[in-house]
Order: structure tokens, then C-alpha cells, then sequence
């Protein structure tokens, strides 16, 4: 293969809320972190062990206004892009870098419905419909993990 592919997905919570800057030509640039978790069972300990990597998610224009406007922190969402890494220098004159995922696609995984249901203390769960209804199948959205 001669070709070259620089492409990014994940699934994630925000760690904060979407920053924009307007630039004068009034595009725009929005960015937030993203945390993926991966978990193991340690064999040694037999002890579950959670580590968070966190992503600098870089997205532009309209697609980054739109981010602001439905995104909170702590929503699960769907990216897609590609990874730059960018190089500057600091007030010391010393070289710094930092890796950001520039998003080309997203999708919001949760629900406005999840959302109301986020400040709620009780752990009483919300019941569901049944799956097997005599009428047919449910209508609606179907619940399951994956983004497509």
C-alpha cells in the first residue's frame, strides 16, 4: 500500500465545556477535552483498574458552534478526525508541542432525555418499555453503543 491514513475515532465524555474564539473573518475555532477510559482487571490483585486518557478536540466553524450549543461537560459523544500535532515556543524561548484531534465528523451520544436525567441524586431507574410489545416493534430511537 502506498498511500498514508491519518485517521482518529472515539468515544468519550467531555471534560469541559466547548471554548470558541471568533476570529475577524468570523470563522471560528472551538475546543475541549475528551476523556476515553480503558479498564482491566488487574491479575495480580484481582482489582478492577480505570485509566482515563484525555484528547484535545479541536472542531471549526459552524460545527463548532453547534458543539457550544448542545455539548455540556460530561456528554458522550462520537469523534472523528485526524491527528496534528502543533509546535511552538514558550515565553522562555523553549520548543513546545501539543497533539489535537481536528474533528471532521461527530455524533452526540447522549440524549436530551439523558441529560434531564443527569442531576438526579436517586438511583431509581426510569422504566422501560417493553422490546416484545404485541403491537411490533418498539418505535423510537433503539439504544445500543455504537455511533452508526
Amino acid at each position: 500500500m502506498s498511500g498514508t491514513l491519518n485517521k482518529v475515532m472515539l468515544i468519550g465524555h467531555l471534560g469541559d465545556e466547548v471554548k470558541l474564539h471568533y476570529f475577524d473573518d468570523r470563522n471560528c475555532v472551538g475546543r475541549f477535552p475528551l476523556a476515553t477510559n480503558e479498564t482491566y482487571t488487574n491479575k495480580q490483585t484481582n482489582e478492577r483498574v480505570t485509566n482515563t486518557e484525555w484528547h484535545n478536540v479541536v472542531v471549526r466553524n459552524r460545527a463548532a458552534e453547534i458543539c457550544e450549543k448542545y455539548l455540556k461537560k460530561g456528554d458522550r459523544v462520537y469523534i472523528e478526525g485526524r491527528i496534528k500535532t502543533r509546535k511552538w515556543q514558550d515565553d522562555s524561548g523553549n520548543d513546545r508541542y501539543t497533539t489535537e484531534i481536528h474533528c471532521t465528523d461527530f455524533t452526540f451520544l447522549t440524549s436530551r432525555e439523558d441529560q434531564q436525567d443527569m442531576p438526579q441524586a436517586s438511583g431509581t431507574p426510569k422504566p422501560q418499555p417493553a422490546s416484545n410489545d404485541a403491537n411490533g416493534p418498539k418505535s423510537g430511537p433503539v439504544e445500543d453503543d455504537l455511533p452508526f
